[in-house]
């Protein structure tokens, strides 16, 4: 067990019965705060943290990056001094991908390229997306960033297309099959199809974009790399699930700027022990995303309601 200072750092149990004994009303709040803070003392950057409690709370759609986040990075970086740069704490399972890119723009625009991305879980399709945008990505052991896929509502655009190219080989060897492949494809509106493939463009032209402007910046062979990263992260012939994972070593290996959250012990439990705090929220509160900075400004999305 390590101490930092007069504070004990705890694991997973030892949050939580430190959350049990706390006697505040705001307890998951005042905990959660505290690591924070001590983090951004360690770092001497700013710290925000952009959580999505999809994994407690499952099947909830604004879970998922969208629009409305932005007012919770516009209340999160009032108030920082910007010079400090950033360093984005990020779970999420991805979401709208219109949304990522203005986040995105914002992010970069408030801080310039100065954006480090820690992922202590997992940061699935838009928020590889927005790692990937970062100058560096912090991942450890246990954490993993996903493909990219633009989704619809929930539903995968990659998985769509492959849907409709199963239909047309289907009907082409089999033209008796029309009437039960039109049933299955007759769910989607006549445009959605171009709307997908030009999510997934759009998707890859983002991506390659960051890459080439942040991350592999002064990359002598940036172009090339960005494009092995790019057809790595896009390429769905051999993923099986618009979940699958990614893990440390596979990032690395495509090229992405990564940094083991092993390589500092100090910075390892802190950061972990605010992730166990997030994850202890969501278990035991209302709460379905969290956007929050280390000077105590949040935004708490609820069912149905904001937070301040």
């Amino acid at each position: 067990m390590r101490v930092i200072g007069d504070i004990v750092m705890p694991n997973w149990n030892q949050v939580l019965k430190e959350l049990q004994e706390c006697p505040r009303k705001d307890a998951l709040d005042f905990i959660r705060r505290k690591y924070i803070k001590l983090l951004a003392e360690k770092t001497n950057r700013n710290i925000i943290a952009y959580y999505s409690g999809w994994l407690q709370k499952p099947g909830i759609i604004r879970s998922s990056i969208n629009d409305d986040d932005k007012n919770g990075f516009m209340a999160t970086i009032h108030g920082l001094d910007r010079s400090k740069g950033l360093d984005l704490i990020l779970h999420t399972p991805g979401g709208d991908m219109a949304a990522t890119e203005s986040i995105v723009d914002y992010l970069r625009r408030m801080f310039g390229d100065d954006i480090v991305c820690y992922i202590p879980q997992i940061a699935m399709s838009g928020g590889t997306m927005i790692a990937c945008s970062c100058k560096e990505i912090v991942m450890g052991k246990q954490s993993n960033i996903g493909h990219i896929d633009p989704q619809f509502g929930g539903i995968p655009a990659h998985g769509v297309i492959k849907e409709f190219e199963t239909a047309i080989e289907a009907i082409k060897k089999d033209p008796e099959s029309i009437p039960i492949w039109q049933k299955i494809v007759e769910k989607y509106h006549p445009t959605f199809l171009g709307e997908c493939q030009n999510a997934i463009k759009l998707s890859e032209e983002m991506l390659y974009s960051w890459l080439i402007s942040n991350m592999l910046v002064d990359d002598e062979k940036r172009d090339e790399n960005a494009n092995k990263i790019l057809k790595y992260l896009s390429d769905h012939s051999d993923r099986k699930t618009h979940a699958r994972h990614i893990n440390i070593d596979e990032a690395k290996t495509i090229g992405l700027k990564i940094r083991d959250l092993e390589s500092d012990n100090i910075v390892q439990d802190i950061v972990l022990t605010i992730h166990h705090s997030f994850m202890h929220t969501f278990s035991n509160s209302s709460a379905i995303k969290i956007i929050e900075n280390n000077i105590d400004n949040a935004i708490i999305s609820l069912s149905g309601t904001n937070q301040n």
